[in-house]
């Protein structure tokens, strides 16, 4: 079967996607926070520029590399941090690992993945990132340091944007309990969901595997919604940061920078690139879209500028990076695309965004990705 021809767009992934999940997982991954003005924001935002197209520039074969942290990158996106892959889709982290490992993508494992550092670092490639949501406890923080880097995790994301838990009202709405128990309600939605169904089965509910390590009682007392991560995690200040900084020997990412008058503290603490992002609209109703603050952050700093939030194809990654960013990172659109056709679904979503950002680079007479802005990698 021809995949483009029925499934030529994220659009198309992303709806049978739906029909594959059980209810409560598609309300885990497809949800935002309040009344989802964010989330649904950064989509618009991103629709709303335009780009110049070009006439009389000959045929040529566009070169789709960008420099990223010393690394010359063969495709100008990255598979993005989403935790508890292993729920959305069963065995998540390892086939999104593989994907990135094939295409030479940078894969980023959540703290709060089902997966482990060590199950997923000798499986993506070389170049894995392990985004930590931080533990306040220092020789926990320490242990998980030493573990992504023994597992051959290469670059540290830190995430600032939770320094609560949000809402995600549908979720909440939708019987999710942490970690999953298949409740009556629950069950009767994943008997309608066999693929689904037969994947759970053969791989047992997943659980945070990273965050079992340490959790203990953490959960005794506390509400079925809520999830050890938040019971060991902290809200980092300027001197966590530092710590982190001197703890960790490679590239340092700040993941959740909103605001153009952080930067220069961030570029102060030695920070090696940026990473704009709002959550996916997950954490804050009221934040502003990301694209719409690229260009201040990018007018404020020469650091890399990785971005994330509402892109949802080759078009919108043009976009981003016409305006400075140095990469797009995407997390929901790989797991619509790996929920909708099983692990095939990610290799096509691979040539979806390469279709698109080819096409459209011919449109535009773009001959090198390198060349849309003066964005740093």
């Amino acid at each position: 079967m021809d995949l483009h021809a029925k499934y030529p767009a994220l659009s198309y992934l992303r709806a049978r996607a739906k029909r594959r999940l059980p209810r409560f997982v598609w309300e885990y991954l497809d949800s935002g926070t309040g009344a989802e003005h964010a989330r649904h924001a950064n989509e618009a935002a991103f629709a709303a520029i335009p780009l110049p197209p070009s006439i009389l520039h000959g045929e040529f074969e566009p070169d789709l590399s960008l420099p990223l942290l010393g690394r010359d990158m063969p495709l100008p996106f990255g598979i993005g941090p989403v935790g508890m892959s292993g729920l959305i889709w069963p065995d998540a982290e390892r086939h999104l690992a593989r994907t990135a490992a094939r295409h030479g993508l940078p894969y980023t494992l959540s703290t709060v993945a089902a997966q482990t550092p060590e199950t997923i670092g000798p499986l993506a490639g070389g170049d894995a990132w392990f985004q930590l949501y931080p533990p306040r406890d220092p020789e926990i923080r320490a242990d998980m340091l030493r573990r992504a880097k023994a597992a051959g995790f290469k670059t540290l994301v830190l995430t600032v944007d939770v320094p609560v838990a949000s809402r995600r009202e549908r979720q909440v709405r939708s019987g999710l309990t942490q970690p999953p128990r298949l409740t009556p309600r629950l069950l009767a939605q994943v008997v309608m969901r066999p693929a689904w169904a037969a994947g759970m089965a053969q791989m047992g509910m997943p659980r945070m595997r990273m965050i079992d390590d340490y959790a203990g009682a953490a959960h005794k007392g506390q509400p079925s919604h809520a999830h050890a991560g938040y019971l060991l995690r902290t809200s980092p200040d300027w001197d966590y940061l530092r710590w982190l900084r001197d703890a960790w020997d490679g590239p340092f990412v700040v993941k959740g920078v909103m605001e153009a008058s952080f930067v220069p503290r961030l570029e102060a603490a030695g920070v090696d690139a940026l990473w704009i992002s709002n959550h996916g609209g997950r954490q804050f109703d009221g934040v502003r879209p990301t694209i719409e603050v690229l260009p201040e952050i990018r007018a404020a700093t020469a650091l890399p500028l990785v971005m994330d939030s509402g892109a949802q194809g080759g078009l919108d990654i043009l976009r981003a990076l016409s305006l400075g960013a140095s990469f797009v990172m995407m997390a929901r659109p790989w797991h619509y695309a790996l929920a909708a056709l099983g692990p095939k679904g990610l290799d096509h979503f691979v040539d979806i965004l390469r279709l698109d950002l080819a096409s459209n680079m011919g449109q535009m007479g773009l001959k090198r990705l390198r060349d849309i802005a003066p964005s740093r990698g």
